[in-house]
């Protein structure tokens, strides 16, 4: 077995590096969003009709139901999104976007899109295409991964190291401390 010349040429090693660019540029868009990326999916979910009911969505972005009432509870409160009685199930609540809330994932996405750009500047227009379908290729032959699961192994393994350094840990968005009282949810979203 040799030894790579240089770090570039290890694949773990630009994946990471490129993860963690991409990590701290949606950190960034999503900061002011109740929940961060949480919100941001539900955000996005609630505006595609990708679940019908409180309970769906949960299921749907992989949170626990108790964090998602909490989640919803915030970005309410911000007039991003409203809960209406299902007319099917009294005890249901069908989860929507407000104007403002349609309006403001509209901007998120922009934003998004532009963080993206930032991370593939180095490559030209028709790279950035191929770059983009060859990933979806690896990631739908890879055995079924939760995406926002292994960006908290990545974030716990970043906390590890720089706690090994004697440094404090970045605190990122990704996944925002419950309410005390309230159970972890079991995968955080991811932005995308």
């Amino acid at each position: 077995m040799t030894t790579p010349e240089r770090p570039e040429s290890d694949l773990g090693w630009a994946l990471g590096t490129v993860m963690r660019s991409y990590l701290r540029g949606i950190d960034e868009v999503v900061a002011d969003v109740p929940g961060g990326p949480r919100g941001y999916q539900v955000l996005a979910a609630a505006g595609r009709g990708e679940a019908s009911s409180q309970l769906a969505l949960a299921q749907h972005l992989g949170v626990d139901r108790t964090v998602m009432t909490y989640l919803l509870d915030d970005l309410e409160a911000a007039g991003l999104v409203e809960r209406r009685p299902d007319p099917a199930d009294r005890r249901a609540r069908r989860v929507g976007l407000t104007p403002d809330g349609s309006a403001r994932l509209c901007t998120l996405e922009r934003r998004l899109r532009c963080a993206e750009e930032r991370v593939l500047a180095p490559l030209a227009e028709e790279e950035r295409t191929v770059l983009r379908e060859l990933l979806a290729r690896i990631a739908l032959g890879a055995a079924p991964v939760n995406p926002c699961q292994v960006a908290e192994e990545m974030q716990a393994q970043d906390a590890a190291v720089s706690a090994s350094r004697g440094r404090a840990p970045r605190r990122s968005a990704a996944a925002p401390t419950p309410r005390p009282g309230t159970p972890r949810a079991a995968t955080p979203a991811s932005p995308r």
